[in-house]
């Protein structure tokens, strides 16, 4: 499809991408009443489902993920839950492996191409609920795993309508070597104490795979990903991880409505993020480049966000 135009237009001091990104991972409040469901995976571990529901009965279901050391609670998870609330959309926001507050039970976790929870979740939904229209919105990591499930399979169910990837680091490779700049110091920093600290916690159960030589040779994302991601998910090592699971590849065989919106001044993407080519050769995919937005800041009016907006648009308007 060709490319849209973004209408976003954020106040002054929130064109600044740092501020925009900040301000939204930390400072936003988002209230919200959810219910917890946990649901068994096949190899024993769990999920937690966050849920929040239309004030009226509604065959109409949003599947929201979160992005690296995210959860639920976050509130590009619970704006997104509450607008599509308001407007006839049950939704369940995913905590991914070890996010929802507890450890999980497996060495291993969650990462960047882990599609085969989303499909389990898919599948409890389709099978134990009524929904006939489910849509799907994901915010950076959660982004990722969304396209890179929908265009590494043939088939999706018939009720998933569309979906949307917000400030997707589609290209890992490139958005990894842009979160170790010196731009995104703080950010690095706090994902790898977050990271690290979860390790910790997990060298309880796993002394023999975690040694404190181990976790003292951690000292940026790429270490983790060598020493943890890619050795407790079958990869050869971070850049095998990234290749493997980066969703770039993906993308010309989406089949279904896909809008992706990625903000120019996003310090995490890299310039292969931005897949103009593959959106102008996939009838099915919508790539929409603002300004402005940083990270997941797509600050706007009484606290609903743009790209919260662009995605219940997209939904109404794709739901064949």
């Amino acid at each position: 499809m060709p490319i849209i135009k973004s209408s976003y237009k954020p106040r002054f001091y929130f064109k600044n991408g740092f501020v925009s990104t900040v301000y939204s991972g930390l400072l936003r409040r988002v209230s919200i009443k959810q219910e917890r469901e946990r649901i068994t995976l096949k190899d024993g571990d769990f999920l937690d489902l966050d849920w929040s529901y239309s004030n009226k009965k509604t065959n109409k279901l949003i599947i929201l993920l979160h992005g690296l050391e995210g959860n639920g609670q976050r509130p590009y998870m619970t704006g997104t839950a509450k607008l599509f609330n308001k407007n006839n959309f049950d939704a369940v926001s995913v905590n991914f492996r070890g996010c929802s507050g507890e450890d999980n039970l497996k060495y291993y976790s969650y990462h960047s191409g882990a599609t085969a929870d989303l499909e389990a979740v898919i599948e409890h939904t389709t099978t134990n609920k009524n929904y006939s229209e489910i849509y799907l919105k994901g915010i950076s990591l959660g982004a990722n795993i969304i396209l890179k499930y929908l265009g590494e399979r043939a088939l999706v169910p018939t009720q998933i309508k569309s979906a949307i990837a917000v400030s997707v680091p589609c290209y890992l490779t490139g958005s990894a070597r842009e979160l170790h700049t010196f731009k995104n110091k703080l950010y690095h920093d706090r994902f790898l104490k977050h990271l690290v600290n979860k390790l910790k916690a997990k060298q309880k159960r796993y002394p023999e795979l975690l040694t404190k030589q181990v976790l003292e040779s951690i000292k940026t994302l790429t270490d983790f990903d060598n020493v943890y991601t890619a050795k407790a998910h079958g990869f050869e090592d971070a850049l095998d991880y990234y290749v493997r699971c980066s969703s770039l590849q993906f993308l010309p065989n989406i089949k279904v409505p896909t809008l992706i919106i990625n903000a120019l001044n996003d310090s995490f993407l890299s310039p292969e993020c931005y897949p103009i080519n593959e959106a102008k050769n996939n009838s099915n995919l919508y790539l929409e480049m603002p300004n402005h937005g940083g990270h997941a800041g797509f600050v706007d009016k009484s606290n609903v966000y743009y790209n919260e907006k662009r995605a219940l648009s997209f939904c109404l308007k794709h739901n064949k």
